[in-house]
């Protein structure tokens, strides 16, 4: 008879499995711990820069948007909102990305990971922000993050108060999209008026990523009494989406979180990207990463994985760093102009700003091995003998050693008389250029919002 498994030992198992296959779960992840005490320090430093709330009125606080007016776009001067980490390939980074998540959401933060991908392009702010957003989790794991803090908006809260002062004040650099659709949304939510529930909840969509017609908030403008308050001006979908960052983060603050910290993964993928493409990362990631006064204490925060490798092979091996931005400023267009600047600003930070992962020393690998040992024999009900696992190398990343001790344990349960020896391969990272992960409709504008 198969035994009935305890609700801990299916969640044992869950963790051994994604140690197996090299997936940080959150169970696992929360077990085991970081490694990584000097990344640990840097990140729960960032959060404190986050969190804080200097009194004083909220104009001043959150300030204008990153690369607007007055933003230093070398990328240089006060403290930025991001941080940028490397490793090898199995070295612990998206490890190391979710036990930040957890330090997060326990310090109160809405929190998402996105993984750069051909769907989730790092060069396309409208689609990095739809998946970030569809990934947001609250401090109690829930989804719906930006839905349910909408949902929790007070308007006598004097968090309200601020974010309605900011969306409202030029400096914030917003659209005016968003005062319409915030002052519209409070007058309407849970209103008598047949319909008004489904138009609330449509602006939500609008923060969330959807577009939103111009007639249509027109028309809800004059039904709450503030027709001819606002006049709309077309709005590139790509600044859009960056103003829709800002906001979210500002509506999650509103709503009683601290803010909201996005973790990207996988980031090296851009050195797979055509060259223009690769700009244009670059540029965001002078974005993310540039230390604008303006953001001092804008409730956003981000945090970069990519491949300790990647200057060599990418900014070096490419040529990426002379090519670029003369590339991006032939196109002799002012947006484009930008973009080279902000991109020499990402490249920079790439060089000068990466926090690389340490290798794990003796003590590390004898915690990390005395926990899996004891997980191990939790989740499958037996006493784990030693195992030999890997011979300790300095080139040996963590994931080789885990999966080791893992499968080792695995043989041994199933035959007590095996003597198991594992050999670790290396693979090299591939930076060539795939022409799959190019977007033929992906225009440089993004197109505008309906009308």
């Amino acid at each position: 008879m198969t035994p009935v498994l305890t609700e801990q030992q299916v969640a044992q198992r869950r963790a051994v499995e994604a140690l197996r296959s090299g997936v940080p779960s959150w169970d696992a992840v929360a077990m085991l711990g970081s490694g990584q005490p000097d990344a640990e320090d840097r990140f729960l430093g960032l959060l404190e820069r986050v969190a804080a709330r200097p009194g004083g009125n909220v104009v001043a606080e959150w300030g204008s948007p990153a690369g607007g007016q007055g933003a230093d776009r070398r990328g240089h001067g006060g403290e930025s909102r991001g941080l940028l980490l490397g490793g090898g390939f199995g070295g612990g980074k998206s490890h190391l990305l979710t036990h930040f998540g957890h330090l997060a959401s326990s310090a109160g933060f809405v929190v998402s990971t996105v993984v750069i991908s051909k769907e989730t392009p790092l060069h396309d702010p409208a689609k990095t922000f739809r998946a970030a957003i569809d990934a947001a989790v609250d401090p109690a794991r829930a989804h719906g993050a930006l839905a349910s803090a909408a949902g929790l908006l007070d308007p006598d809260t004097p968090r309200y108060a601020e974010l309605t002062r900011w969306v409202n004040s030029p400096v914030s650099g917003l659209d005016e999209r968003f005062a319409a659709t915030l002052l519209c949304y409070e007058r309407l939510r849970g209103g008598d008026v047949p319909g008004s529930d489904e138009t609330a909840d449509a602006f939500v969509r609008f923060w969330s990523g959807e577009p939103l017609r111009i007639s249509d908030l027109r028309r809800t403008l004059r039904s709450v009494g503030a027709a001819g308050v606002f006049t709309f001006s077309p709005v590139n979908a790509r600044d859009l989406a960056r103003q829709r960052f800002r906001f979210a983060a500002a509506l999650l603050r509103a709503a009683g979180h601290e803010g909201w910290v996005i973790l990207f993964d996988e980031v090296e993928l851009i050195g797979r990207y055509s060259l223009l493409q690769r700009g244009r990362s670059y540029a965001e990631l002078g974005r993310w990463l540039g230390s604008h006064d303006a953001d001092r204490s804008l409730p956003l925060a981000a945090v970069f994985a990519m491949t300790d490798d990647f200057e060599a092979a990418v900014l070096t091996g490419k040529n990426d760093r002379d090519e670029i931005p003369g590339k991006l400023r032939a196109k002799q267009a002012p947006e484009w102009d930008e973009t080279a600047t902000l991109a020499e600003a990402g490249m920079r930070r790439i060089e000068s700003d990466m926090m690389l992962l340490e290798p794990p020393d003796a003590a590390e690998l004898d915690r990390t091995y005395a926990a899996l040992k004891k997980l191990h024999g939790e989740a499958f009900g037996w006493s784990p003998p030693e195992v030999p696992g890997l011979e300790r190398l300095g080139a040996t990343r963590m994931r080789q050693y885990v999966r080791a001790w893992i499968n080792e344990w695995d043989l041994v349960r199933l035959d007590p008389q095996f003597q198991p020896q594992t050999v670790a391969v290396d693979i090299a990272s591939d930076y060539r250029e795939d022409s799959d992960l190019e977007d033929s409709s992906d225009a440089w504008g993004g197109g505008s919002e309906p009308e």
